[in-house]
């Protein structure tokens, strides 16, 4: 199943996409990764969602990713003896370790990693920002504030901390547990929530062994201070609107993204944008011009992939919002500007050998108007490099290792097919020129160029490129 677009499309299982006929309808519609979210998610359901996606990826004989969201640290206020009290802008709460219920002048925060890391100046947004609290005095074990947004304030509602770099490990306990049962699996992709420093992504690589890649999302100012340190580590990045709205401004996230996506463009780590894409279509059949503007937004500045949350898990149309976002894909990279942009961001090749081979690769391909771009990659270093690039001619890759192809899954304009590895060069060229005929990326007679590592099997080492004709004889064998 060959799609029409570069840009790929994520969407959300859960109880409005839980069954296999729904989650091969949503393949069908445009899918190409299918996450699962273990903030609402059993062991025994994600195992049982992991069986649905493996058995729709055997009838359609096409590679699927599966990504595995990790719930991370849930910070949470403590109890109200009421319930919930209101606070009033300008006067004084307190935050502190005693259990006793709380009432309008102060409440517990169970989370000593946060009073101890709290300094004045920090603010802290409570109920998804609606209140703001500004620390004025601080010790282990209460912190003062001043309340600069006040309102109502109910038991046990979430804490975001903008300002406040925590000590903690971004895994919980719940998340290790959580992770273990995916990998167990046969998952991915493992997505890693409110991390705030390397070190975060470097605690989930210790656990994941190269079994899945890890995909870290950025959801707070700490972590869009640290990028480059974090895509030094990280397997990809998820642009997590949602909590970056929450924590900082919210005119600032379009910047923020833009900042994101272009950064791990540069760095040749897959980019995905989430949060909020097509929101109406929970309840409603088509979305908003507005939104639509905002997936555009997205695929015009080169993002791998854009994500369904809410939509097509837990609204009334998710095969039709799937639909929807595929849709405007095809629509905007058949744009005539979207070339234009694509190539007005790209970025320099680094200094490596496999980066030298896929920027000329890139210009081959255009300058003889390749009809593909086929890539044998063992590891999928070969065909990230490659997607780094942006070319205007499709890329095919083949690997012998079905996982290879289900992380390919989520990368820009990278069509997957897992055949078995080449015998030796002769037999690499001419079943390139097969696959490329039988997948539908050129006819007999078309021009291909072929890139790879040499010794076949050997990750990473990209240092051959090889353009090939398909001949009548590849056309003939089908």
């Amino acid at each position: 199943m060959r799609r029409l677009r570069r840009t790929k499309v994520v969407a959300t299982l859960g109880p409005s996409s839980s069954e296999q006929a729904t989650i091969a309808r949503l393949f069908a519609a445009g899918a190409d990764v299918f996450r699962i979210n273990m903030s609402h998610t059993a062991h025994d359901k994600m195992r049982a969602l992991v069986a649905a996606i493996r058995a729709v990826e055997t009838e359609h004989g096409r590679p699927i990713g599966i990504l595995v969201d990790l719930q991370g640290p849930k910070l949470r206020v403590g109890a109200f003896a009421e319930d919930a009290v209101v606070l009033a802008a300008g006067a004084t709460f307190v935050l502190d370790a005693d259990p006793a219920p709380g009432d309008a002048t102060r409440v517990q925060l169970p989370h000593p990693e946060i009073l101890a890391a709290l300094a004045p100046g920090h603010a802290l947004l409570l109920d998804d920002g609606k209140i703001r609290l500004t620390a004025i005095e601080t010790a282990p074990s209460r912190v003062v504030t001043r309340v600069e947004v006040g309102g109502k304030l109910s038991s046990r509602k979430g804490v975001s901390l903008p300002d406040t770099t925590i000590a903690a490990s971004a895994l919980t306990a719940k998340d290790r547990s959580d992770l273990e049962a995916a990998l167990d699996a046969g998952i991915d992709w493992v997505g890693l929530s409110f991390i705030q420093r390397p070190e975060d992504i470097a605690e989930a690589k210790k656990i994941t062994r190269g079994r899945a890649a890890v995909m870290a999302k950025i959801e707070k100012p700490q972590a869009v201070g640290r990028l480059p340190d974090i895509l030094d580590l990280t397997d990809a990045i998820m642009v997590a609107r949602g909590d970056l709205g929450v924590e900082m401004p919210l005119e600032k996230v379009p910047g923020v993204q833009k900042q994101l996506t272009r950064t791990a463009r540069r760095a040749g780590k897959p980019v995905v944008v989430a949060t909020q894409m097509l929101e109406s279509m929970i309840s409603n059949p088509v979305p908003t011009r507005a939104e639509v503007s905002d997936v555009a937004t997205a695929i015009f500045e080169g993002a791998d992939a854009v994500m369904l949350s809410a939509e097509s898990a837990a609204g009334q149309y998710p095969v039709e919002a799937v639909a929807m976002m595929n849709r405007i894909a095809v629509e905007v990279e058949a744009d005539p500007t979207y070339r234009a942009i694509i190539q007005a961001q790209h970025a320099e090749p680094e200094a490596t050998g496999a980066d030298a081979i896929a920027a000329a690769t890139r210009q081959i391909a255009e300058t003889l108007d390749l009809s593909a771009i086929v890539c044998w990659t063992f590891s999928g270093s070969t065909g990230l490099r490659v997607a780094r690039e942006r070319p205007a001619s499709p890329i095919v890759a083949i690997s012998p290792n079905v996982s290879t192809g289900r992380k390919l899954s989520v990368v820009w304009g990278v069509h997957c097919v897992v055949a078995a590895d080449a015998r030796d060069l002769d037999d690499m060229v001419e079943r390139a020129c097969r696959i490329a005929f039988t997948e539908g990326f050129a006819r007999a007679g078309q021009r291909i160029i072929i890139v790879a590592g040499v010794p076949l099997r050997t990750p990473g080492a990209t240092n051959m490129v090889r353009i090939a004709f398909v001949g009548s004889a590849a056309a003939a064998e089908v």
